[in-house]
C-alpha cells in the first residue's frame, strides 16, 4: 500500500513540470513580442541616417549618440523646453484632476440631491463619446472667449480638467467612496461635522489609493496626448513633447529620423520613473476602486 500511495505523486511531477516549462515559454514569447517595439526603438535611436534605411535589425552596427545631441539642439529652441511644457500641462493635469474629480465624486457618493442619479447616468453617458468628436465645439467655445493663441496657450488644455470632466476618474472615486463605511460620515456628524468636515476628516484621508491612481493616469495621459495638443498649440515655444516629435518629419527637407527616436527614448524615461515610483499605489488604487459597488 505504502509503495502504490507513493508513485502517484512521482508520475505526476513530470507533468507538472511540463506545464510549468510550456507556460514559461508562452510567457517568454509574449514578453519578447511586447518589448521587439520598445528594443527596436532604442537600437534605431543610436543608429546612423543610412543604417536607419539599410539595416532593419535590434542592434546598430555602428553606434552613433549623436543623434541624442542632434535632436536635443534640431530646432531655435532646445528639446529642453518642450520637456518643461510637457511636465508643466500633466503636473497641473494631475492637480485638476484629482481636485475636481474628487469633489465631484464625494457629491455623487455621498451627498443628496435632487435627480443625483440622473446625472450621474448623463456622465457616464459621456464615456461613450470618442474624444475627437467634442474637439471641434471645444476649440470653436475656446476661441470665442479668447484662449486660443492668447498670453496663456495652455487654457484650453488645463481648465476642462479643472472641471471635472474626466467621467472615468469620476467614476473610479465614486465607486472607492461608495466601499468607505457610512458609519463613518455618521460618527463625524455627531462630533459636530457638516458635510465640508465629512469629506475633510474621513473621505479625503481614506481616498489616498484612488487619488493616486488618478494622478498616475492622469499625467501618462497628458504626457501621451498628442491631438489635443496639436489642435490648441501653434507657437514653437509652447509645444509639448509629442507635438515636438513630429518636427523631426519635414515633407519638404530630409527628415532627421535618428534624432527623432533619440528624442522618444528620452520622452519614455518621465513617463516611466512615474509609473515605477508609484506602481505599488497604482495596483492598490485599481484592486479597491474597481472592485467595491
Amino acid at each position: 500500500m505504502v509503495a502504490v500511495t507513493g508513485a502517484v505523486p512521482a508520475t505526476r511531477r513530470p507533468r507538472g513540470g511540463a506545464r510549468q516549462a510550456v507556460r514559461l515559454v508562452v510567457l517568454i514569447a509574449i514578453l519578447a513580442v511586447v518589448l521587439y517595439p520598445l528594443i527596436w526603438m532604442i537600437g534605431t535611436s543610436v543608429k546612423s541616417q543610412e543604417e536607419i534605411v539599410n539595416n532593419i535589425g535590434l542592434l546598430p552596427e555602428t553606434f552613433t549618440p549623436g543623434n541624442f545631441t542632434q535632436g536635443w539642439t534640431n530646432f531655435d529652441v532646445t528639446f529642453g523646453r518642450f520637456f518643461l511644457n510637457s511636465a508643466m500641462v500633466s503636473l497641473l493635469t494631475v492637480v485638476g484632476n484629482g481636485i475636481s474629480c474628487l469633489l465631484a465624486a464625494y457629491a455623487f457618493a455621498r451627498l443628496r440631491f435632487r435627480l443625483r442619479g440622473l446625472w450621474f447616468a448623463v456622465m457616464i453617458g459621456t464615456l461613450l463619446l470618442p474624444g475627437h468628436v467634442l474637439i471641434v465645439p471645444q476649440y470653436i467655445l475656446f476661441r470665442s472667449l479668447g484662449m486660443v493663441g492668447g498670453e496663456w496657450p495652455y487654457l484650453p488644455l488645463l481648465v476642462p480638467q479643472f472641471l471635472a470632466t474626466e467621467a472615468f476618474f469620476v467614476f473610479l472615486m465614486v465607486q472607492f467612496m461608495r466601499g468607505i463605511p457610512r458609519e463613518l460620515d455618521e460618527a463625524a456628524k455627531i462630533d459636530g461635522a457638516n458635510s465640508f468636515g465629512i469629506f475633510r476628516h474621513v473621505i479625503l484621508p481614506l481616498s489616498r489609493p484612488a487619488l493616486v491612481t488618478t494622478a498616475i493616469f492622469s499625467f501618462i495621459w497628458t504626457w501621451n496626448d498628442f491631438f489635443r495638443q496639436l489642435v490648441f498649440l501653434s507657437q514653437l515655444e509652447d509645444y509639448t513633447v509629442p507635438v515636438a516629435l513630429t518636427l523631426f518629419i519635414d515633407s519638404t527637407s530630409q527628415s532627421a529620423v535618428g534624432p527623432m527616436f533619440a528624442m522618444s527614448v528620452l520622452s519614455l524615461l518621465p513617463v516611466f520613473l512615474f509609473f515605477v515610483a508609484f506602481q505599488r499605489m497604482l495596483v492598490e488604487g485599481i484592486n479597491t476602486s474597481g472592485l467595491k459597488g
